[in-house]
């Protein structure tokens, strides 16, 4: 963690001496106040300078957002990121043109991206985060489709007596299948298989 001890007349004068020699911004940092300081008589005699130790902060949220933004232009796509932070959920939102480079076939390129950042904002962090990366809309459609497909195989494996598996999946797309039909009485479902093999199974 980048750190320095800086002074002057008084601690917003300390402080901003500190951002310069660190060259970053206030709200990148953590100040400590070591020594307010004291003004003295006419300003002159007896005064004493404050001093502030400022440390900068490993922000994980920022350092997620410059990622996925080097990974797109390495991409050759210029998108726009939008970041949503609810509790320990970030979802981030990339839109412009030629985003389906960024989803991929199946989502396929969008899923790596997801778990990239997953590791970026969960390394050496104190708290837990769960990362969706999301592409115009894509998540919502796909999650449609799944459940489309769910009911459809669900019906063929009642049809047939047999039971149906489904292509391998990341784990919360087969907790979309999971849960589309946890309520079906005459089926069960569970997932088998290794990653990135894992896929779900729909047994009569």
């Amino acid at each position: 963690m980048k750190q320095v001890t800086a002074s002057g007349q008084t601690v917003e004068d300390a402080v901003q001496s500190a951002l310069k020699q660190l060259n970053t911004t206030e709200d990148q940092v953590k100040v400590e106040v070591i020594d307010e300081g004291k003004k003295g008589i006419f300003g002159l005699f007896g005064s004493k300078p404050a001093i502030v130790k400022v440390m900068v902060v490993d922000n994980h949220l920022l350092k997620a957002e410059k990622y996925i933004k080097e990974i797109t232009t390495q991409l050759g796509v210029d998108a726009k990121v939008e970041k949503l932070v609810s509790g320990n959920e970030i979802t981030f939102q990339l839109s412009g043109e030629k985003i389906a480079i960024l989803i991929g076939k199946r989502g396929q390129t969008l899923n790596a991206i997801q778990y990239l950042l997953h590791l970026v904002i969960n390394k050496n962090s104190n708290q837990y985060y769960t990362v969706v990366v999301d592409a115009e809309g894509y998540r919502k459609r796909r999650e449609e489709t799944l459940i489309n497909l769910a009911d459809r195989l669900a019906e063929k494996a009642v049809r047939s007596k047999r039971e149906v598996s489904l292509e391998p999946m990341p784990s919360y797309e087969r907790k979309i299948i999971h849960t589309a039909l946890q309520d079906k009485k005459n089926i069960k479902t569970y997932s088998f298989g290794n990653e990135p093999n894992r896929h779900v199974v729909i047994k009569p």
